[in-house]
């Protein structure tokens, strides 16, 4: 879940009458995102390391993919990897300039 204000548990409550609402939110695990990163960036950059060793070649069967994936997210999970955020907000001003303009004083 991103960190959009919208997307909360009571939000199913605005939209549904209560007891469908709270038969919905049951089903919800939450898992928030980091503050100054992307979901969307970190999935696709998880899919892509998985892409290399795991998804290079054409795999038969599902539950051999499945097998390969599960080796590969213990592996992964074992070596205690991250993503390291590198695009700052003053990087952000300079690449996406249209969607921070800047004020200029004088």
């Amino acid at each position: 879940m991103d960190n959009l204000n919208t997307h909360k548990l009571a939000s199913p409550y605005e939209a549904f009458p209560a007891a469908e609402a709270r038969r919905l939110a049951a089903r919800f695990e939450v898992h928030f995102t980091p503050e100054h990163g992307s979901w969307l960036d970190m999935a696709e950059t998880e899919l892509g390391v998985l892409s290399r060793p795991c998804l290079d070649r054409r795999i038969d069967d599902a539950e051999k993919l499945a097998r390969e994936i599960a080796a590969w997210e213990r592996w992964r999970n074992e070596a205690g990897a991250t993503v390291d955020w590198q695009f700052t907000a003053p990087d952000a001003r300079i690449k996406l300039k249209r969607l921070y303009p800047s004020i200029e004083v004088g």
